[in-house]
């Protein structure tokens, strides 16, 4: 059976199955000291852009963002238990290669070392990535099977109780979206997974479901295997995250577009994405016109769906 994020161990995603992923979601993560190193360290955190960069450089010819996913997942849970003290180029790409190859290798997807070595560059062999994985697979303690924010989206996606399943679609899409570009922002990395993916969910129904926002806040919020600080703390992550989406997407547009759709872009980003105070009720690395496309298409198929649920 392939390896699904989203039903990593697997699992049913039901109230008498879930449990076991949220006592053991924590095996899956960084250090906890691997965000304040990072912060503290230019060095390290230009180790991982540079390695994330080759990561999704890699992976772009296969067309699929989990695959890349779980590399950067096996990327900084390595990082963060084994220092790099002499970091030349070719060993970030050798890196990223085995981190690669270690996820193609979960989702059982056949694959050769040159299918994944296109770039140029330095060509590794079989030998030398497979004695890489080994030195990986030590700092992961070869739990290979991660549990992601992936792995908690259905769960909290079932306590919405939609009734039309195509609004559950697009605000599991939207959350999905947000997921892989959340993805390299270093603050995210002090959050449990299950907090990152309510997080992601309930950015996306801010931006999709205004008005039903309060009513979803206040159920995850009462969810019990949420810690409501946290979940607050990461859902402001998120919103940061989204708006520096917006700002790239309307540095693009403003140098392309007539000062109307500029606007346009602006003052979506200001109704959608109005800070939200506790007390009320409740760089993904990738072509800045593609997310403009992505963004556009995605907001006219979420008014079409609204519109024929109205």
């Amino acid at each position: 059976m392939d390896f699904d994020l989203e039903n990593p161990l697997p699992f049913s995603h039901d109230e008498d199955t879930i449990s076991p992923l949220f006592n053991i979601e924590t095996h899956h993560m960084p250090s906890k000291t691997y965000l304040q190193i990072l912060i503290n360290s230019d060095f390290l955190i230009n180790i991982r852009e540079s390695t994330i960069s080759i990561i999704l450089q890699i992976s772009q010819p296969f067309d699929s963002p989990f695959l890349s996913y779980l590399a950067i997942n096996y990327l900084d849970r390595f990082l963060s238990f084994h220092s790099l003290p002499d970091v030349k180029p070719w060993i970030l790409k050798l890196i990223a290669v085995s981190c690669v190859s270690l996820a193609f290798k979960m989702k059982k997807t056949e694959y050769s070392v040159t299918d994944i070595q296109q770039d140029g560059g330095t060509i590794f062999d079989i030998e030398t990535i497979k004695r890489m994985e080994l030195l990986i697979l030590g700092g992961l303690k070869w739990r290979m099977r991660s549990i992601t924010a992936f792995a908690f989206i259905n769960f909290f996606v079932s306590l919405f109780k939609f009734k039309d399943l195509p609004l559950q679609q697009a605000l599991k899409a939207r959350a999905t979206e947000i997921l892989f570009t959340s993805q390299n922002e270093i603050k995210i990395l002090q959050f449990k997974p299950s907090i990152i993916s309510a997080s992601a969910l309930l950015s996306a129904s801010h931006e999709l479901f205004p008005l039903q926002f309060s009513c979803y806040k206040t159920t995850i919020l009462n969810c019990s295997y949420v810690q409501k600080d946290d979940l607050l703390s990461c859902y402001d992550v998120m919103q940061e995250i989204a708006k520096k989406e917006y700002e790239s997407i309307l540095e693009m547009v403003s140098s392309t577009s007539t000062p109307v759709n500029v606007l346009d872009v602006q003052m979506s980003w200001s109704s959608d994405n109005e800070p939200i105070e506790e007390d009320t009720s409740v760089n993904a690395i990738s072509s800045n016109r593609g997310r403009e496309d992505n963004l556009t298409k995605r907001r006219k198929i979420i008014t079409t769906i609204i519109d024929d649920n109205t």
